[in-house]
């Protein structure tokens, strides 16, 4: 077990999907649940980065409100930061059911020596399954403060390490691994991969 904390990013409107995406079952079980599962085979804490009380009490997991809410996804790594008992935390959307905790586990190691460690794909890059060090707590409060919401936008205040694809390739298929469920049509999408995950067809 490694000395990090895992986030799951659950705060959320599913504004594509037109209701809360969360719960919603891909292959044997509900995406965050999928999430979390692969994130406590790795991390000695895991918390859920906003959502309601219900997420914490069907998960049995701490939840964790935005300190500076209506901000996106960069409020709830914010608010993870602050309540984290690592100085490291892997932060994951709940929307990407096929994430493992293989990944996990490298990009943490991917972590020393920087504030962020963060993977490429493609001309892309992965903000959402990435370690944060607590010290872009400050950064980040700045950015929010400052009404910056895009993740990436905090990085040049920060040292990043941006993660050649080529490595996280050699652990995992990343193209399966980043796919994130943001409409019906993902979701079927998501779902047909999961079948063909498990038969291996």
């Amino acid at each position: 077990m490694m000395q990090a904390t895992g986030v799951v990013l659950a705060g959320g409107k599913s504004k594509r999907m037109g209701y809360d995406k969360a719960f919603l079952e891909v292959g044997e079980a509900a995406m965050i649940k999928q999430v979390a599962s692969e994130l406590k085979k790795v991390c000695n804490e895991v918390l859920i980065a906003g959502g309601t009380e219900e997420y914490g009490e069907l998960l049995g997991l701490p939840v964790i409100p935005d300190r500076i809410p209506g901000r996106g996804p960069l409020s709830g790594i914010h608010a993870a930061l602050g309540a984290a008992k690592n100085s490291k935390c892997l932060v994951t959307a709940c929307d990407m059911p096929f994430v493992t905790a293989a990944l996990a586990r490298f990009m943490i190691t991917q972590a020393d020596g920087y504030d962020v460690a963060v993977p490429t794909h493609g001309i892309h890059v992965q903000p959402l399954f990435a370690v944060y060090d607590r010290n872009c707590e400050g950064p980040i409060e700045q950015s929010l403060l400052n009404n910056i919401r895009k993740v990436i936008d905090f990085y040049p205040l920060v040292r990043v390490n941006y993660v050649n694809e080529k490595y996280l390739r050699a652990i995992a298929d990343i193209d399966f691994a980043f796919f994130n469920v943001n409409t019906p049509d993902d979701l079927k999408k998501a779902r047909t991969m999961a079948v063909r995950d498990e038969t291996g067809a």
